[in-house]
């Protein structure tokens, strides 16, 4: 396999949706928490890549695999097109699962179980999201769990990494004694986790939304029943731009409670070319270039919310 095919198999330029949740996750933990565990940060990126990319080359092997067009198997899947061995794909995918294993088994020893607990919920999801008797992705839970996963799973497992030591949450377990067990924390920090990644969680829900509401009918084609289907395509519509707007609101919540400094209002202006790229997504719907609003509007609205969260804790150095 070369290294061109890799890429495309493991479609490395949408890695960028789990960039965001990365950055901003660190972000966060600066801004609310004060600190950040960089050592500890930088391997669980290597294992998050590894394990998003894993997570790829399953959807793609899954959706050749179960493809009911031959068309679409040899002229649009990846593995048709590169003409790619199956069972190498197959090898390939079970040794990325392996490495990224290891990391989290590592990242969990250095930092308790609750890791662990995290990153085995995530790896379900991501496994089985194209794979088994009734994956995840042809069913009208696409956007929730791909949404949740990254979103919130990535921001969390970071701000975690980086806060173990805080206990904001936390898991204690005994092995060696009775097996009890014990999940604690603080249920207003906890709060504000949640919160500060529903941004993240809508941005990314809206990705997976945006390819359903192109594909619908090859979906409906290749046996796919998706959210859009059961919503129909005006109401996914509706539904993809309510998804952006809230984030606006979260934005105003988070400020008035105090879990963001007045620099994150920065957010508010990306609001008139987001308007603007969802009038044009509505507009050039079903054609294949209306995906990419959805990644524009990802990479706007996080882009400002990072630079908010970075501004908020250059002012907390100053004030």
């Amino acid at each position: 396999m070369s290294l061109s095919a890799f890429w495309e198999l493991v479609e490395i330029r949408t890695k960028i949706a789990s960039l965001f949740p990365f950055i901003i996750g660190i972000l966060f933990s600066l801004s609310y928490f004060g600190q950040v565990h960089w050592d500890l940060t930088l391997i669980f990126f290597v294992g998050m890549l590894v394990f998003d990319m894993t997570t790829t080359a399953i959807n793609n092997f899954m959706d050749y695999r179960k493809a009911k067009s031959e068309t679409y198997r040899q002229t649009e899947n990846v593995i048709g097109v590169e003409q790619l061995d199956v069972r190498n794909v197959s090898r390939l995918i079970i040794g990325m699962l392996i490495i990224a294993a290891l990391i989290g088994g590592y990242l969990s020893w250095q930092t308790g179980w609750l890791l662990l607990v995290m990153g085995l919920i995530c790896c379900f999801i991501g496994v089985f999201y194209t794979a088994g008797p009734i994956p995840l992705s042809r069913m009208p839970l696409g956007e929730i769990f791909s949404g949740f996963t990254m979103g919130l799973g990535i921001f969390a497992m970071v701000v975690y990494i980086n806060t173990y030591d805080l206990r904001p949450f936390y898991l204690e377990l005994d092995l060696t004694g009775g097996g009890a067990f014990a999940l604690t924390g603080n249920l207003w920090q906890l709060a504000a986790v949640l919160l500060a990644s529903l941004p993240l969680v809508f941005t990314i829900a809206d990705i997976m939304l945006a390819n359903n509401l192109r594909d619908l009918e090859t979906d409906i084609k290749n046996h796919r029943y998706t959210l859009v289907y059961y919503l129909g395509r005006e109401q996914g519509i509706k539904l993809f731009s309510w998804l952006v707007y809230a984030c606006y609101g979260v934005i105003l919540v988070g400020l008035v409670t105090g879990i963001y400094e007045w620099p994150i209002l920065i957010t508010w202006l990306t609001l008139p070319k987001i308007r603007q790229q969802l009038a044009a997504h509505r507009q050039e719907l079903p054609a294949p270039h209306s995906f990419v609003y959805s990644l524009k509007n990802m990479v706007l609205f996080n882009s400002s919310y990072a630079v908010g969260l970075l501004l908020g804790v250059v002012w907390q150095w100053v004030k």
